[in-house]
């Protein structure tokens, strides 16, 4: 297999998940301040032009997070990165979903695309600011998840899942931006960056 990614991104969720498969892949860095992600070859595997990307054995390409995170749990079943009972396994892609599609695509974005969504040079400051409303406001939300969990279960659906790699990219975020998490996330926060395989990827991307 083969990931495009780009360090400390988004990407950094499903490369924690490949380590945690244990899979054989090759890393291909993708610059997006070069433009790397419009380049007629990345395109024609991507033509959304967007990480994550993961091309399969078989060479067919999958993007987006969330799709890329389920096929590789289907896939590697012996990792058990999927829920066996129906109602967590909701629970996961319901996390994953929010946490990819509002904390990270309306609240981060704003913060690290500001331009994208204003027309006006003065329109910047509150485009920031109503991102980082949409990001607390998300962390209340997932922090209420995590709450409902046991000591011995602390993840965002009890055992350990693909959610839990979506959750801990934008929690790694926040630490580096200074945005503070709620009491359950930051615990979550550490409890993954005590895990082998995320430390071994922020190593790997440059992280210590």
């Amino acid at each position: 297999m083969k990931l495009y990614m780009t360090p400390g991104s988004c990407t950094t969720g499903i490369h924690i998940l490949l380590e945690e498969i244990g899979a054989v892949f090759e890393a291909y860095l993708v610059n997006l301040l070069e433009g790397d992600h419009k380049q007629p070859d990345y395109m024609a595997m991507n033509p959304k032009s967007t990480i994550p990307l993961l091309v399969r054995e078989d060479g067919k390409a999958i993007t987006e997070f969330q799709a890329i995170a389920y096929w590789l749990a289907r896939r590697f079943p012996k990792a058990k990165l999927l829920p066996e009972d129906l109602d967590s396994e909701a629970r996961v892609m319901e996390t994953m979903d929010y946490v990819v599609g509002t904390i990270h695509m309306q609240g981060f974005a704003r913060l690290f695309t500001t331009s994208e969504f204003c027309e006006t040079e003065g329109e910047q400051e509150a485009i920031k600011a109503k991102g980082k409303e949409i990001i607390n406001k998300g962390f209340g939300v997932i922090n209420k998840y995590l709450q409902e969990k046991t000591k011995d279960k602390p993840y965002v659906a009890g055992d350990y899942s693909i959610a839990d790699a979506a959750l801990f990219y934008v929690e790694f975020w926040a630490d580096k931006i200074g945005i503070p998490l709620p009491e359950y996330c930051q615990q979550h926060y550490q409890r993954m960056r005590e895990r082998p395989a995320v430390q071994q990827v922020l190593l790997e991307e440059g992280y210590r």
